[in-house]
C-alpha cells in the first residue's frame, strides 16, 4: 500500500468521538463509484481507474489515493481522493465504451467514518457481529455488512484502523451508536 492518503479526517469538523485509545471522525469527501461488470470489463475499469479491481472475495486494492473494494462477484466500490468524480467518469466511459457495465457516481450518497485506536475492534463489535480479530479480519479486508440496522462497508485499513462507508442519511445513526457503544467499553 502506498502512503498517499485516501481517507483523511475532515479538517473543519470535530471528531465524532475522541477518547483515550479511540477516535471516530468523519472523513473529507471522496469520489465514489459503484461499478458492476464481468471480469473483462473489470480489467478495463481497473486500468482506466488506476487501481485494479480485486477478483478475490473480501479484498481491497489500494494504489496511492485510489482504492477498489470487492463487494460481490461482479460488483466493486471505487474510491478516489485525487480527482473529481466527473473526470474519473469520463476516463472510465472512454475505456469501457465497448464493454457492458454499470458505473454509478455515489459520491454524494456515501460518507465514511474512520474508527481508530486500540479500542476500534471492540467498539465496532458493539454493533457489527463479525470476528474482527486480525487473524479473521486482516488488514486490507473489506466487506459489506450491517452496523445495527444500517448497511455499511467495513474496510480494515491498519492494525487499529477501520473505514466505515455508509449512506449519508445513516451516518448520524451510526455515529450515535458509536458514541453510545464507547460509553460501555
Amino acid at each position: 500500500m502506498s502512503e498517499a492518503p485516501l481517507y483523511s479526517a475532515a479538517g473543519d469538523t470535530e471528531a465524532v468521538l475522541a477518547a483515550p485509545g479511540l477516535r471516530v471522525s468523519r472523513t473529507r469527501p471522496l469520489a465514489r463509484f459503484a461499478f458492476r461488470g464481468d471480469p473483462a470489463a473489470a480489467g478495463k475499469a481497473g486500468a482506466a481507474f488506476g487501481a485494479s479491481l480485486p477478483m478475490t472475495p473480501l479484498a481491497a486494492n489500494r494504489v496511492s489515493a485510489r482504492a477498489a473494494l470487492w463487494l460481490g462477484p461482479d460488483e466493486w466500490l471505487l474510491l478516489a481522493a485525487d480527482e473529481t468524480a466527473a473526470a474519473i467518469a469520463v476516463g472510465m466511459a472512454t475505456a469501457l465504451a465497448d464493454a457492458p457495465h454499470a458505473l454509478v457516481d455515489v459520491s454524494e450518497r456515501n460518507v465514511a467514518l474512520l474508527v481508530e485506536g486500540e479500542g476500534a475492534e471492540r467498539l465496532l463489535n458493539t454493533q457489527v457481529f463479525l470476528d474482527l480479530d486480525p487473524a479473521a479480519f486482516p488488514v486490507g479486508m473489506a466487506t459489506r455488512t450491517l452496523f445495527a440496522k444500517a448497511e455499511i462497508i467495513l474496510w480494515r485499513l491498519g492494525d487499529e484502523a477501520f473505514a466505515v462507508e455508509c449512506w449519508r442519511s445513516f451516518a448520524p445513526y451510526i455515529e450515535g451508536l458509536l458514541v453510545e457503544g464507547a460509553r460501555g467499553l
